[in-house]
């Protein structure tokens, strides 16, 4: 199996570099394209997707992954959909239990970096100066839910810890933490949900 990843930052695709592996194996190839944020995504998408849908083998498959960020989860996941189907292809949501599908569709709630955050051990194994009660603290126990930005509370957090004072740089943190993440005891339900998605269109379930 092949899978085209379509992210809107190199942060995100530093993350898959390393998740993707780990949750598949080596024997799933994949490429990742990285976008120019968000929007610029998601004005690609239906030219992309119908460029996919002329040519897309039959082992092949692709997955969006967007942040949230102030947008209606519903509309977006919506906008995600109809590109796919526009063009013809088969998303998860349309798809039966158990039949095949070509487009996964995922929302990081809200940003990448909740993921992060529903991994505090991560977080600490690869920056040892943050505390690891960090998880405990009020705000932050559910990752999902963080109020403020997930990007600026991280930034707050290794700040206060003696790293980046001049401002983190996403890709980095990325590739830094992304190693440590264990996936059983992550606790953002989005991430999760993405992991369990993935592994099931690769059939690892």
């Amino acid at each position: 199996m092949h899978i085209e990843f379509l992210v809107e930052e190199a942060s995100c695709a530093a993350l898959l570099r390393v998740l993707v592996p780990k949750l598949l194996g080596n024997a799933v190839e994949f490429n990742l394209h990285v976008f120019q944020g968000k929007q610029a995504l998601l004005a690609s998408l239906p030219s992309r997707m119908k460029g996919y849908a002329r040519w897309l083998p039959p082992d092949w498959r692709i997955v969006v992954l967007v942040d949230r960020d102030n947008d209606d989860c519903v509309s977006l996941k919506r906008k995600l959909n109809e590109a796919a189907a526009e063009a013809g292809l088969v998303t998860r949501t349309q798809c039966a239990t158990g039949r095949r599908f070509q487009v996964l569709n995922r929302i990081a709630v809200e940003e990448l970096e909740a993921w992060f955050f529903g991994d505090v051990a991560a977080i600490t194994a690869a920056y040892q100066r943050v505390p690891a009660s960090l998880a405990a603290r009020r705000g932050f126990r559910d990752p999902d839910a963080i109020a403020g930005g997930t990007w600026e509370k991280l930034e707050q957090v290794l700040q206060t810890a003696g790293y980046y004072k001049a401002g983190i740089p996403k890709i980095e943190v990325a590739r830094m933490i992304s190693p440590h993440l264990d996936p059983i005891r992550n606790r953002s339900r989005s991430f999760k949900t993405f992991c369990d998605a993935l592994k099931d269109m690769a059939g690892r379930s």
